[in-house]
């Protein structure tokens, strides 16, 4: 049964000096159920058929290295208590798999079988037919889909963009990892392709929910992403801030700076960057295959800026997993 506790609202933290994600197309909510706060899309929270959530980093049993103020360990270090959900080698199995067991009933996942993925991002789109358990390895995939009752679809980020995808007339469900190499392959579009193929899904029908991932204001990349998505995309320079133009034609290439500065070994100044727009990319390509752009949400959270909430690979390296979850009841 699904907790009932008071919803808070989420509101993003502009942080000073930098530039602040899009905000988020309605109100997301954080709901407090079971000691953990979940993360709900309120266009998902409407369907009653349907569970869903994005987990935060608080409430958990794992110990993770810190430096921001949490209690001394018996060496002396620094730990967090927090809700780690992937199997990383700084953690135990035991504690990740009571972390998840308290992240699944706090969303009212009941029994349903949670199904996972070796995420390698990449385009593939694995179906769901049967919430039986699966004796075999998870697939090498980077989004789940299902139409079947009884599984609970789930991908892990720490940066990476967590999208939920609901056609509200079939009943089909899909989660999807999409980091840049996704977001360049078109990962989202690509699984809402397949639903359509096997589903008869019509994206007019389709809520898309996008989840806390790391922010324009944060995500710094350099030239080999710059020219992956000036590829793809001829809108591409509309999610970068910097000299993107720069960069995606090669006029900036680091092999090339030491002879245009004329300075030594050493001393050149370090190659320019750009800033990257994940949701803003990733809602572009979900409305090219048909979704309606009032049916795309984003949290207008950003992973990097709110460390008291979510783990974040860029600024802390060494750090947890968090899971976005989905399943038909």
């Amino acid at each position: 049964m699904k907790a009932t506790a008071a919803k808070k609202k989420a509101v993003p933290r502009k942080r000073s000096g930098k530039r602040r994600p899009a905000a988020a197309n309605g109100k997301w909510t954080l709901r407090r159920a079971g000691g953990l706060q979940v993360l709900e899309a309120p266009a998902l929270a409407r369907l009653g058929w349907l569970v869903h959530g994005f987990s935060t980093r608080p409430g958990g049993a794992s110990e993770l290295a810190s430096s921001d103020g949490a209690p001394k360990s018996k060496n002396g270090g620094v730990l967090n208590l927090v809700l780690n959900l992937g199997f990383t080698d700084w953690d135990s199995r035991a504690r990740v798999a009571g972390n998840r067991g308290k992240f699944f009933g706090a969303i009212g996942a009941g029994k349903m079988r949670a199904v996972t993925l070796r995420q390698i991002h990449s385009d593939i789109a694995h179906r769901v037919d049967s919430p039986e358990p699966d004796a075999g390895e998870a697939p090498k995939a980077d989004a789940l889909f299902a139409r079947e009752p009884g599984s609970l679809l789930v991908v892990q980020t720490a940066d990476c963009v967590p999208i939920l995808l609901v056609d509200t007339k079939r009943r089909a469900v899909a989660a999807v990892h999409s980091g840049w190499r996704g977001t360049v392959r078109r990962v989202a579009a690509k699984t809402l392709g397949r639903m359509q193929m096997e589903f008869g899904t019509r994206p007019e029908d389709v809520v898309a929910a996008l989840g806390p991932c790391i922010g324009r204001c944060c995500y710094e990349v350099g030239d080999d992403v710059a020219k992956e998505f000036h590829a793809q995309f001829p809108e591409a320079r509309e999610w970068f801030d910097g000299p993107f133009d720069a960069l995606a034609s090669g006029e900036n290439d680091p092999n090339w700076l030491p002879w245009l500065t004329m300075m030594p070994p050493g001393h050149q100044p370090p190659p320019p960057r750009v800033h990257l727009d994940l949701i803003a990319a990733n809602r572009a390509i979900l409305m090219d295959a048909g979704v309606a752009p009032s049916k795309i949400s984003s949290s207008g959270f950003c992973t990097a800026c709110r460390g008291d909430l979510f783990f974040s690979h860029r600024r802390e390296r060494t750090t947890g997993r968090m899971m976005a979850a989905i399943g038909i009841l």
